[in-house]
């Protein structure tokens, strides 16, 4: 439908060619709307804040200034911006670097059309999309066993009840829907959890605050 609101995308990439792939691929889909396409990290730095996209796809080695770093930089000036890491790095330092500065989801540059533009609209939903390898390892560093291993996940300091439950079930990966199915709350309650959580943990996004969970 002509009317039909549609997401806003930045693309930050220094490849040329492949910067204009997911460019064409953003022109010619169904639903968003790029907005902007730099191939330079420290101009899109620069430029994001005032072209304010709902989604940024973000590669992680750029010139000017890495990927990470930018979204370091970004997430505090674009608090609802969903930052979107698309790279071909997949080792636990990049990932974790990644999500503690702020990222929502972490692609490998290997993924189809079809999957980026469904992990946009998770994203947009909620979501935390990964690729399967890249989830696979962020499990894995919730189940690795500590000396002495613990009973459960410690809790975090200064949250309620309720919403460390939220916060579990933020760090397990549900969508707010979820949550709220889970817990038997309305969607709108979530969000009032979710950004006190923010506000108490001094962070900006879910992966932020997955990220504190992963330092307990």
């Amino acid at each position: 439908m002509e009317n039909e609101r549609k997401i806003r995308i930045s693309i930050v990439e220094d490849d040329t060619g492949t910067r204009r792939i997911l460019a064409d691929v953003m022109r010619n889909a169904a639903g968003v709307e790029l907005v902007s396409d730099h191939g330079d990290g420290e101009l899109a730095c620069k430029l994001l804040p005032g072209e304010k996209p709902e989604v940024v796809l973000m590669d992680i080695n750029l010139a000017g200034s890495s990927g990470v770093a930018c979204v370091e930089r970004l997430k505090p000036q674009l608090p609802e911006t969903q930052f979107l890491m698309l790279t071909v790095y997949e080792d636990a330092d990049h990932i974790f670097a990644a999500l503690k500065a702020g990222a929502t989801g972490y692609l490998l540059k290997n993924t189809t059309q079809e999957e980026l533009l469904a992990a946009i609209r998770l994203i947009m939903d909620g979501g935390s999309p990964m690729s399967s390898g890249i989830a696979r390892k962020v499990v894995q560093s919730f189940s690795r066993p500590t000396t002495p291993a613990p009973a459960a996940r410690p809790k975090i300091e200064g949250l309620s009840p309720r919403e460390q439950a939220v916060l579990d079930l933020l760090a397990k990966g549900f969508l707010y829907k979820e949550i709220a199915d889970t817990l038997a709350i309305s969607g709108p309650t979530v969000n009032t959890y979710v950004r006190r959580i923010y506000e108490k943990l001094q962070v900006h996004s879910r992966s932020q605050a997955v990220a504190k969970v992963l330092e307990s």
